[in-house]
């Protein structure tokens, strides 16, 4: 009966390593066909272009046949040097783009079975590929709504009414408290910033508005500048938040999901970071409407254009 027993737990296990092994070749196989998509997923030197390559199948490895550079599938991309297993992965990438609102690191990293740094460093190199998409350059057209939202540099009262100050005075605050200055296309793009003071958003909506597209915005003074350069549309927020097509309707819903990431899933976000999270809540607001297995793909995609992270690699040994 045990050795019954023993044999039916030694089959399960190896059944499950067969599935997993699977999966991981799957899952290499999908990373492949991203990286080199004009080739259908057959290896290119990414040093001189050749197309003709050996495979080092131990190690995982292509040698090109023309100047003898070895390198991955992942050499030269955001996940360059990476440890984990592909389907490990993919499967955070499917994780993230299946989470609305975000998904917490800690809870990524009881997802995956990792460490709490390996997710944390894997969440952030996804948002940068994310960022790819979202910070091109180009300028937006049509009609733009911008608005600005403040987070983080909270601080908590004190228990006693008597020990309480004016938290509104700059010499009770943190300093941590910054402001996404956002600009968000109707039916089109959200290309966010982050700023000190909600003022600076002029500048970049002179960088990065065409001066053929129409805007509006609320009633702060400091949008007055966006007279000289457009059409704006203004709405106060204390009598009306909708005009006739006058409003920032669109901007608001996309802090609305920032506000949701930020507070809801992380908790707290160091300023240092808030710009990619602003880069994540405009990814995914701008890709609302497809569907997650696409997502997952375009991630993917994105990670394999990617270049290798300046800021993400080898964090922990520079932050040790």
């Amino acid at each position: 009966m045990a050795q019954h027993f023993l044999l039916s737990a030694a089959s399960r296990t190896l059944s499950l390593r067969a599935i997993y092994k699977a999966g991981e070749e799957a899952a290499y196989r999908t990373f492949c066909e991203m990286r080199w998509p004009e080739t259908n997923g057959a290896a290119v030197c990414p040093r001189c272009s050749h197309d003709e390559t050996y495979k080092i199948a131990t190690r995982r490895k292509f040698k090109c046949k023309a100047c003898a550079h070895q390198f991955s599938v992942t050499s030269g991309t955001i996940f360059a040097s990476r440890k984990m297993a592909f389907v490990d992965l993919l499967a955070a990438i499917c994780i993230l783009v299946n989470a609305s609102k975000g998904v917490s690191m800690i809870q990524l990293s009881r997802d995956l079975d990792c460490q709490y740094k390996t997710a944390f460093v894997l969440d952030h190199k996804l948002r940068e590929a994310m960022a790819q998409e979202v910070q091109t350059g180009a300028p937006l057209e049509g009609h733009v709504e911008i608005d600005g939202a403040y987070f983080g540099g909270h601080v908590r009262p004190a228990n006693a009414k008597v020990d309480r100050v004016d938290r509104r005075l700059k010499r009770h605050q943190t300093g941590k408290r910054r402001v996404v200055v956002t600009m968000r296309e109707r039916d089109g793009r959200t290309l966010p910033m982050v700023a000190m003071h909600e003022g600076e958003g002029v500048g970049f909506a002179v960088q990065n508005v065409s001066r053929t597209a129409t805007m509006s915005a609320d009633e702060a003074s400091h949008w007055d500048l966006l007279h000289n350069g457009w059409i704006v549309g203004r709405v106060n927020h204390s009598e009306i938040y909708s005009d006739h097509g006058k409003h920032t309707n669109m901007v608001e819903s996309f802090f609305s999901r920032l506000r949701r990431m930020v507070l809801g899933q992380d908790h707290q976000v160091s300023p240092q970071y808030l710009h990619q999270y602003a880069n994540h809540a405009a990814w995914l607001e701008d890709n609302r409407r497809t569907d997650n297995g696409t997502l997952a793909h375009i991630l993917v995609s994105n990670a394999m254009d990617a270049p290798v992270s300046r800021s993400w690699k080898g964090y922990w040994q520079r932050a040790a």
